[in-house]
């Protein structure tokens, strides 16, 4: 999280880059080496991607998804695109999603500037009643709404068919829960800030940044296999886990913490405490 003017540009490279290095900055050594970074539109931008082809190294291989605004030129692209070109979208689970199309851009849109390598992979589907209004000329003439992801991914080692269009096209769509995550995170203390004060505002988003990360961790480590709790809303949570039932009290010169034996979630709060305790300790 980067608290920002109300009058700050969407587009804003150095910001950008700020919250990707502090974001980087927290990643265990251990799983550094293969990283992926998806963007929505905001990030298609010559300095953010070759920040990103930039930190690539012999010992760590970054990857990107971005999403990329249509231009007139990236439309005369799409309208040499053979109607055999398409094919049908894919869920996340693999299964086929009709009446979504993906095609591979890249060999007719040759662009100057951009990272060398990068791929064009275009998204088609049918517009919506409430997309209408925003349509190009172009596709109002094709019947069809289309938008574009920007990507280095070549292939990835180990994972059958990463280097076709459909697999890039769902990678990048999964990136919508960054959308759930920013609502959730409102739900923890972001939706309103409390001063008119940008000092307070900073700290105030520094808490709620701190709560989201100890929830996101808390469910990495402890409540991945738990259900209804791995991917349950911050009100759930509050009252299923983190205002605990429990009294704590002090007997033969120990803590010892009493859970109230009719609360129905005492076996998910001690499996979530017993694998936090067995965690090693960060040196």
């Amino acid at each position: 999280m980067l608290l920002r003017p109300g009058n700050a540009g969407a587009n804003t490279v150095a910001d950008h880059i700020a919250v990707l290095s502090d974001a980087l900055a927290q990643i265990p050594g251990s799983s550094a080496a293969k990283i992926l970074v998806r963007v929505d539109g905001a990030g298609a931008t010559h300095g953010l991607l070759e920040h990103l082809e930039a930190l690539n190294t012999m010992r760590r291989t970054v990857r990107y998804t971005v999403g990329w605004t249509i231009t007139e030129e990236d439309e005369r692209a799409i309208a040499r695109l053979p109607e055999a070109s398409w094919e049908t979208s894919v869920h996340q689970d693999g299964s086929l999603q009709e009446g979504y199309f993906v095609a591979e851009l890249t060999g007719l849109n040759t662009r100057e500037g951009w990272p060398e390598g990068m791929r064009l992979i275009v998204r088609r589907v049918k517009p919506t009643r409430r997309h209408l209004k925003k349509l190009t000329e172009f596709e109002k003439k094709t019947g069809w709404r289309y938008c574009i992801t920007a990507t280095n991914i070549r292939h990835m080692r180990g994972i059958a068919g990463s280097s076709h269009a459909q697999f890039l096209d769902v990678l990048h769509r999964s990136h919508a829960s960054v959308e759930d995550r920013v609502r959730t995170n409102k739900a923890m203390g972001l939706d309103n800030l409390p001063s008119a004060s940008w000092e307070v505002n900073r700290g105030w988003t520094l808490a709620a940044n701190l709560a989201a990360d100890l929830d996101a961790w808390l469910r990495l480590l402890a409540l991945h296999d738990i259900e209804d709790l791995a991917d349950a809303e911050p009100e759930t949570m509050r009252f299923r886990l983190y205002h605990l039932p429990a009294r704590l009290a002090d007997h033969a010169r120990r803590r010892w913490l009493r859970i109230d034996a009719t609360w129905p979630w005492a076996e998910a709060f001690t499996t979530c405490w017993q694998r936090l305790t067995t965690l090693p300790a960060v040196t």
